[in-house]
């Protein structure tokens, strides 16, 4: 692997920068393969056949050995953990040490896709806040959206918006994460193609696109907010300099960390005296990142717009009352589908649903089909079932076939409606009927045949 050399001679006099080590840990080959388990869908995850050491910086995180093969893992697609480069697990450090996360907080994930950080701060968060997961790629929101439901949370919102559009939102964020687009030299080990994009101009026009997307969201930060910054970039133009223009043109506070040294993360200042935190990879175990906190000083909040609920029936909750218990949770509509947020959350979900573009909200249960209720896979995954909902336990063969959306050759005792699982965790639904299996794993989500055909 041939760094440009533009971009090393860049990096020289950086604090932390090897520059005969960062070369060689970029020559060796080495690939560093990580996971992060959802807490609330507990399994073992040593049936992953590899030798599992914990990511330092966060209760969830692991290294593993090898890379085994995830599209064959249920485990994987019934969302009980998600493949997360290690470094950029450092967010929850950045969490725990600036917020409060035993109380109920308002928290917006900016740069959302593909949905590694929001499937981790949904993780961090206390039930009774909101996250709201923005991406303003349609395509990647589509996809941000299928990793939510798979982590099975109610809630989450996930939005598909500008950031400008967030000045409709003056003041209502707690905490802001911002995981910037950035010229993405952090991933130059795993990803070559992105040697081939990097160039000084390049890092310019990355430079220019994160402040505009921090200029455009801070507004709606309220005051004492707390921001936190990332980027999988080197540049100081994307990292110390950012630091320097948050804090002299944007009127933020810096916070510091603390970072044990065994770490090996390496602590920068700015010019203007603020700390953020680089990663390099012949130091830690993981790719490039970088990461900085800042609280915001001041800010005004104003009243928001708020939509209309479109409350279920009671007709139609009754309908839900076999599946799930409702004390907790309001279900609302949209046409004849049926989704359900926590009722402490209502009032925040209208304010977003009035102001934003909304792609997904809370866990979709179902849509109402000649006065019957058809369950939703949101609602299979989601964690939320009653105990006596009938599952039917999968071989891994049988799993995979149901992955593909295949035709299962199984035989239920059961009849109707029901979940399948893998080593009991919920896959999906599946209707059995007296003569055939009805398959309704979702067709988007399905394991494509160009994957089992080269046994990727």
């Amino acid at each position: 692997m041939q760094l440009p050399q533009e971009f090393i001679a860049s990096l020289e006099g950086l604090p932390g920068f090897d520059k005969e080590a960062f070369e060689t840990v970029h020559q060796s080959g080495e690939q560093i393969t990580s996971i992060r388990v959802n807490p609330r869908k507990k399994s073992e995850i040593r049936n992953l056949k590899s030798e599992i050491t914990p990511v330092p910086w966060t209760q969830y995180g692991y290294y593993l050995s090898q890379r085994p093969s995830f599209t064959f893992d249920p485990l994987f697609h019934a969302g009980c953990y998600y493949v997360q480069e290690a470094s950029s697990m450092f967010l929850e450090q950045a969490l725990k040490q600036t917020v409060d996360l035993t109380k109920p907080i308002k928290a917006l994930d900016m740069c959302a896709a593909p949905g590694g950080k929001s499937t981790h701060i949904q993780s961090l968060i206390s039930p009774d806040s909101l996250l709201v997961s923005n991406e303003v790629i349609k395509a990647r929101a589509g996809v941000l959206k299928q990793n939510i439901i798979k982590w099975g949370a109610s809630n989450v919102i996930v939005t598909n918006n500008d950031p400008q559009h967030f000045n409709r939102l003056e003041g209502f964020f707690d905490v802001m994460v911002v995981d910037a687009p950035c010229s993405g030299s952090g991933l130059f080990r795993r990803d070559e193609e992105a040697i081939e994009e990097w160039s000084p101009d390049n890092v310019q026009l990355c430079c220019g696109r994160q402040r505009r997307i921090l200029a455009d969201a801070l507004p709606a930060l309220k005051q004492d907010g707390v921001l936190i910054y990332s980027t999988c970039s080197y540049s100081t133009e994307e990292d110390e300099e950012i630091m320097d223009w948050l804090v002299t043109e944007q009127g933020m506070e810096n916070i510091a960390l603390q970072v044990p040294a065994e770490w090996k993360i390496v602590t920068t200042t700015s010019k203007a005296g603020a700390e953020g935190y680089r990663f390099y990879p012949d130091k830690v175990k993981g790719e490039g990142f970088f990461l900085s906190c800042f609280r915001k000083k001041e800010g005004g909040e104003r009243r928001y717009k708020m939509a209309k609920p479109d409350i279920a029936t009671a007709k139609e909750k009754a309908l839900l009352e076999t599946y799930i218990n409702l004390n907790q949770l309001e279900v609302l509509k949209q046409g004849d589908m049926l989704f359900a947020l926590p009722k402490i959350l209502i009032e925040a979900f209208l304010v977003i649903q009035a102001n934003l573009y909304l792609q997904y909200a809370g866990t979709t249960l179902g849509e109402i089909m000649k006065n019957k209720l058809v369950p939703d896979h949101a609602l299979a995954v989601s964690g939320m079932l009653l105990a006596n909902i009938t599952r039917f336990e999968l071989s891994l063969e049988e799993a995979i076939r149901y992955l593909q959306r295949a035709d299962l050759s199984i035989d239920p005792p059961v009849k109707g409606w029901q979940v399948v699982t893998y080593q009991n965790q919920v896959l999906g639904w599946i209707n059995a009927l007296p003569n055939r299996i009805n398959n309704y794993y979702p067709k988007e989500m399905r394991i494509l045949k160009q994957y089992y055909d080269s046994g990727n």
